[in-house]
């Protein structure tokens, strides 16, 4: 059961991951298209603004897909020199570590929001973008982190206690590490 909520989760974030991917790359030619205006004497304006939006709003969704992938950076001096049992112990224990801050972060950031909606905060640029419209969606991938977060450790919580430890090495462990000391 938990490896099919993992592989479930692990397919909307391959979608969530394409969504973010063509923000990135409809804000990359965005970006060119100013740069081209501006040989051309003209510019689009508030290039760094929509840049620094999309940059925020990719790394906030980003991370759940990041954490599903297995490809968040774990030092693993200790975890690689002990049985599977142990691995799985190290990974929990990280897990657990990992979704508590995220889990802050996430409530943290929530202040940040509402003080722009009751505000009806503006940027203090040109665009005078709504702030809220950005930190809306920015605040929600923070949220979306933290329950990927929460659910992959419960999973992996959930295998050890079934003594399926060696199995979590799939949803929680360090697979670029093992490769390269091997």
């Amino acid at each position: 059961m938990e490896l099919k909520l993992i592989e479930t989760l692990r397919r909307i974030n391959k979608g969530v991951a394409l969504v973010v991917g063509l923000g990135l790359l409809a804000c990359a030619g965005f970006v060119l298209l100013d740069i081209v205006m501006r040989q051309i004497g003209t510019s689009l304006g508030g290039t760094e603004e929509i840049a620094g939006y999309a940059m925020a709003l990719a790394t906030s969704w980003g991370m759940g897909y990041t954490l599903l992938e297995l490809g968040h950076v774990r030092i693993d001096l200790l975890r690689s020199r002990v049985q599977p049992l142990g691995r799985a112990l190290f990974d929990v224990f990280s897990m657990t570590v990992m979704s508590g801050v995220i889990v802050m972060i996430a409530i943290k950031a929530w202040p940040v929001v509402e003080r722009s909606i009751v505000n009806s905060s503006r940027a203090n640029t040109p665009l005078e973008t709504p702030l809220a419209l950005v930190q809306l969606p920015w605040f929600a991938g923070w949220v979306w982190f933290a329950c990927m977060s929460c659910i992959v450790t419960l999973a992996a919580l959930s295998m050890i206690i079934k003594g399926r430890a060696t199995e979590t090495e799939s949803i929680v462990g360090a697979f670029a590490e093992q490769d390269m000391l091997q």
